[in-house]
């Protein structure tokens, strides 16, 4: 029963109505969700599951299939829907999480953000090698995960850090006997981070995932000892940008709650470092990440939460930065004035940058390119929300353009160029430019084989499903379809993934 997700008892066994609702609106077919599902779990690394059409058919007569399954379909159906489709809504059960594990109002305060990183991290990782990650956590949304999140903005008390993790003041005036980290060893640990943001750019959040995750872990061990002030702030800075790459390594590779787990401690570890911007940049991705759950409303909460948290300390490009999200917001939300008015800003604060402004290694990314990626989505997003409008796709074609140009010129953020490469390919769809489409899509196609990102993947197939559907006659259509079945992969290679 278990290699093949089956559940409890068969007494008393009614249809599951909700079940039964969500998969008919759906339009999949019984055999597509169970190929679905084995392609999620596969890349969740749990693969002793192998569903049928058979079982599936069971599901919606009543049966309740074990873990991981509950989790798999609320994902599966959450992005068929654009939408959070938590676990109960499809009338199924989900295992006891506690709440150290898998919930995300967590305490503020030093010792324990250390303790939730360190078993968070050593549970990831041991997980994973059992085939089970991420299958026990929830993708919180609404006032659940906002009104945490909103005690970022509470002062720490004063006096700093906590006791437990400072040399007390007689043993900080000379060097401790058998101290482990001298100056150049936290400058290695910093360096790692940036090379390991550098890899994620490159090949995708599925290569060296579970590296990052490896030595989060070994920070939280450091973090465990006492340290000088001065030491345990920067400890802790690498811990969150860390846990922010391990947040977003996850999000790229399709595991939302675990990517949403990583983002609550990055930014926990934020506060304790005393750094507002890597705060707000970690709240950015948060905000992203709604996005893409079709939760804009979140979306917006979280990226003013980052500006109102980091107006009076972070440059002019992480303020571009947030300006470009909250755009992303509200044209999701369907707000064309505002979302005008906010990619004015991001443009404008975008001028103000410079390279003397001393930006951090993680807002580096978002260069002339990512401007430009981020503005075109949100006309682009604009016109789909606008029922397909051709006046805002005309307006995201020459933008997103520049953003492919730029990108096409940047051999170090393949990623990036491969999602903009597919973002052009929308436009054009959306103009019905089916040629043109096709053509953008190939070249993304041949970057998707190249790159372990699932992020891309989906993309890609949901662009050229919706190219099949609209113009399936069209030959160019037809290759292109073809040409996916053969070249990309149902699932990510899970073997370095995890």
């Amino acid at each position: 029963m278990g290699g093949s997700g089956g559940g409890g008892t068969n007494a008393d066994k009614r249809p599951n109505d909700q079940l039964g609702s969500w998969f008919v609106r759906s339009g999949w077919s019984k055999g597509e969700l169970a190929r679905q599902v084995n392609r999620r779990a596969r890349q969740m690394g749990a693969h002793h599951i192998s569903t049928d059409t058979s079982r599936v058919r069971r599901w919606l007569d009543g049966e309740q299939p074990r873990e991981p399954i509950p989790r798999i379909l609320s994902e599966l159906f959450s992005e068929r829907f654009g939408c959070v489709v938590a676990i109960e809504d499809l009338g199924l059960r989900s295992a006891h999480q506690s709440p150290s594990v898998s919930g995300i109002d967590l305490p503020w305060t030093g010792p324990q953000t250390v303790e939730l990183i360190s078993e968070f991290s050593r549970s990831d990782l041991m997980l994973a090698r059992r085939g089970f990650l991420g299958t026990s956590l929830a993708l919180a949304a609404g006032p659940a995960l906002i009104e945490p999140m909103q005690r970022w903005l509470v002062p720490t008390p004063a006096g700093g850090l906590p006791d437990a993790l400072l040399l007390p003041p007689q043993a900080q005036a000379v060097p401790r006997r058998g101290a482990r980290l001298s100056g150049p060893e936290l400058d290695l640990l910093e360096a790692t981070t940036v090379m390991f943001r550098q890899w994620d750019a490159q090949c995708g959040g599925g290569l060296r995932r579970k590296a990052v995750v490896g030595q989060l872990h070994e920070v939280t061990d450091l973090l465990q000892e006492p340290h000088p002030p001065a030491v345990a702030r920067r400890l802790f800075k690498v811990a969150a940008e860390l846990a922010e790459l391990a947040g977003w390594m996850s999000y790229d590779i399709g595991l939302q709650p675990t990517a949403q787990k990583y983002f609550v401690l990055a930014l926990h570890a934020a506060k304790e470092a005393g750094d507002k911007p890597l705060g707000s940049y970690v709240l950015s991705n948060m905000s992203r990440q709604m996005i893409h759950m079709g939760r804009p409303d979140d979306a917006l909460e979280l990226v003013h939460l980052a500006q109102y948290g980091s107006r009076d300390c972070s440059t002019a490009r992480t303020q571009a930065m947030l300006y470009a999200m909250e755009a992303r917001a509200y044209a999701n939300m369907g707000q064309p004035d505002k979302c005008h008015r906010a990619v004015r800003m991001a443009e404008d604060a975008f001028t103000d940058a410079s390279a003397a402004d001393g930006d951090p290694d993680w807002i580096r990314f978002f260069s002339e390119a990512e401007l430009n990626a981020e503005n075109a989505h949100s006309y682009r997003d604009l016109a789909y929300v606008a029922g397909r409008s051709p006046t805002y796709a005309s307006l995201a074609e020459p933008v997103m353009r520049k953003a492919v140009d730029l990108f096409g010129q940047d051999t170090e953020h393949l990623r990036s160029y491969a999602l903009n490469l597919i973002g052009m390919a929308t436009v054009h769809l959306l103009k019905k430019e089916p040629e043109q489409s096709v053509e953008l899509a190939e070249q993304a196609l041949g970057i998707a084989r190249r790159v372990r990102s699932e992020r891309v993947n989906t993309r890609l197939r949901k662009t050229v499903d919706s190219a099949a559907r609209s113009f399936g006659g069209v030959a160019e259509v037809v290759r292109l379809t073809e040409q996916l079945a053969i070249h990309l992969p149902d699932a990510l290679d899970t073997a370095q993934a995890v």
